[in-house]
């Protein structure tokens, strides 16, 4: 018979004390007074004893057992579900936007409160998932409660060039079949509208108000096809911010900013921003030979991006993989930079603005409590940012814009944005297609590598070890 531990006064109001004290120091950081609730239940476990919380330990022994896994897998549940919340997460570099200064199978620690963890939108989730819970395939969160967006106080803000987690602002709305779901959703009803109407009008042919109606008829085309074809393309679904993809770029333009890309160079307020030292851009390449393996893996070369060349006919470079590779006469016949254009896949999709990966803007970043004048000609830009994220009933009706009923000349943001780009220019899905990145999508700071595996390699020929405990910060 296990003798009962003896109640000892000193000991437990020590306890009792330092817990209560870390806790109120919590509460006190997120502004959360609503956690008071929890004092007593505290004050009961250390002091009072009166409700039994382990009362399975006195249990005969199949219960015992079964609770004593129970009790421990719900404790590592919370705890872990309170670290990753409010502390730090792990992230997986999933794609190559970022190459080379973060590669595919970088395993990030991320800091929540580098930039200041939010209050979570949707608490009731399943700790360790995002989205998605894996086997069954259906939702790991509960949208009930939903609560407003609200950031506690952290270390910093985002500063420029600074490498950021933040979920990916156009994943509020997908379709639900798996095979749609890493899909633009707002590009996919674009891209269907436009093969529906081969015969359209050339939109500089229009007026403002003409061209307004020109876009919104192509995206409703799309959207239509897409609902009709439920057994192709799933539901459509939405999700809320906090349970949308987490994304890592680089934030290369901050609120209240005016960027410009000209000739694949960001200009910030008309200077030049700082390239990162391991920036990539597509070339033509015509090989006289194989590359070499020993080559491929000293300029970082992955199956990846050969594959690019093979299929696409370019290959993606930092600037010293193509001073070695221009050296190289003997294996490449010719390169040249990639300049093919797209305007239409290029953020705003209705604004007809003739913008490309490489020629983009000028555009202003709006910055929380700065106002901006709207008009038909800019609206495509701001409309989202207005409408969805800020949560305002925008609508353009005889020429005229009006927000919440009202005809508006101008609007005060209520939130600050940022710009984020990938390092691999050419190969990075990021504002340039999907626009401003607004402050509550922001997840936080890679601090380093903890871990690194190479896709392309297997076992420990795969660990990249020169890259583990990396400091994110160092990669400029």
């Amino acid at each position: 018979m296990v003798k009962k531990q003896e109640f000892n006064p000193k000991v437990q109001w020590a306890k009792f004390i330092v817990v209560l004290v870390l806790y109120l120091l919590f509460l006190y950081w997120v502004k959360s007074w609503w956690g008071l609730l929890v004092v007593p239940f505290i004050f009961d476990v250390y002091i009072t004893k009166k409700i039994k919380w382990q009362w399975w330990k006195e249990a005969e022994k199949p219960v015992k057992f079964v609770m004593s896994w129970i009790d421990a897998l719900v404790f590592a549940l919370v705890a872990v579900y309170f670290i990753n919340q409010f502390f730090f997460q792990n992230y997986v570099i999933p794609s190559s936007s970022l190459e080379k200064s973060l590669l595919t199978g970088d395993y990030l620690f991320v800091s929540k409160v580098s930039y200041g963890p939010r209050i979570p939108q949707t608490p009731l989730t399943m700790p360790l998932t995002q989205h998605t819970l894996p086997v069954v395939e259906c939702k790991s969160y509960i949208e009930w409660p939903h609560w407003d967006y609200r950031r506690v106080k952290g270390l910093g803000k985002v500063e420029l060039n600074d490498i950021v987690v933040f979920n990916f602002p156009a994943g509020d709305t997908l379709c639900a079949a798996p095979q749609y779901q890493a899909y633009d959703y707002y590009q996919m009803c674009y891209g269907i509208g436009y093969q529906l109407y081969p015969n359209r009008p050339d939109p500089d042919s229009l007026s403002a108000d003409m061209r307004v109606k020109y876009f919104d008829a192509i995206y409703a085309a799309g959207r239509d096809v897409i609902r009709q074809n439920a057994a192709e393309y799933g539901e459509i679904i939405t999700r809320p911010t906090d349970r949308r993809e987490n994304y890592v770029k680089r934030c290369v333009g901050l609120p209240g900013q005016t960027l410009q890309i000209k000739n694949h160079i960001i200009y910030l307020d008309g200077k030049a921003n700082k390239e990162p030292e391991n920036v990539q851009y597509t070339y033509r390449l015509k090989l006289k030979q194989a590359i070499p393996d020993d080559m491929m893996e000293d300029l970082g070369i992955s199956m990846e991006d050969l594959t690019s060349l093979n299929t696409a006919g370019y290959l993606p470079l930092t600037k010293r993989a193509l001073e070695v590779l221009k050296a190289r006469k003997d294996i490449v016949e010719s390169v040249e930079l990639n300049t093919e254009v797209n305007d239409l896949e290029i953020y705003p999709l209705n604004g007809n603005k003739h913008w490309t990966r490489d020629n983009y803007g000028p555009v202003w970043i709006p910055k929380k409590g700065e106002s901006i004048t709207l008009n038909l000609d800019n609206i495509a830009i701001y409309e989202r940012p207005i409408k969805v994220y800020e949560n305002n009933d925008l609508q353009i009706k005889d020429g005229k814009i009006l927000i919440n009923g009202k005809e508006a000349k101008e609007y005060t943001f209520k939130m600050d944005y940022y710009w984020m780009m990938g390092d691999n220019r050419h190969n990075s899905a990021d504002s340039r297609y999907w626009g401003f990145v607004p402050e509550d999508h922001i997840v936080g700071k890679p601090i380093f590598i903890w871990w690194s595996s190479d896709p392309d390699r297997h076992g420990f020929s795969g660990i990249r070890w020169s890259r583990l405990g990396r400091i994110v910060d160092n990669i400029k």
